[in-house]
């Protein structure tokens, strides 16, 4: 066997820990997404609420406001992913 063989795939091995995924990182995504829509469900309640007369207007607005702010987080999110992912196109092999 070839020492220049041995070193790479010794390298490969120590580097291999380096490409797995955190085990963390699965449930912050989830947990992201739940508050996502924990927060489009809670806007659409108080509009139902507002609509139906039963609900106060100042919570209706801080509600949209809220939505607001997460579905510009998300676009935010999802736009930074994609730019990820076009330079990772990119990369020469």
């Amino acid at each position: 066997m070839d020492i220049r063989s041995a070193i790479v795939a010794q390298n490969y091995a120590s580097n291999l820990a380096a490409t797995k995924p955190e085990p963390n990182a699965a449930t912050a995504v989830a947990g992201a997404a739940q508050d996502f829509m924990a927060t489009l469900n809670a806007s659409e309640a108080a509009a139902l609420q507002s609509m139906s007369g039963a609900g106060d207007p100042h919570t209706l607005v801080q509600a949209l406001a809220q939505t607001e702010l997460a579905v510009q987080t998300a676009v935010t999110v999802r736009d930074k992913v994609v730019e990820a992912y076009q330079e990772i196109l990119r990369m020469p092999i």
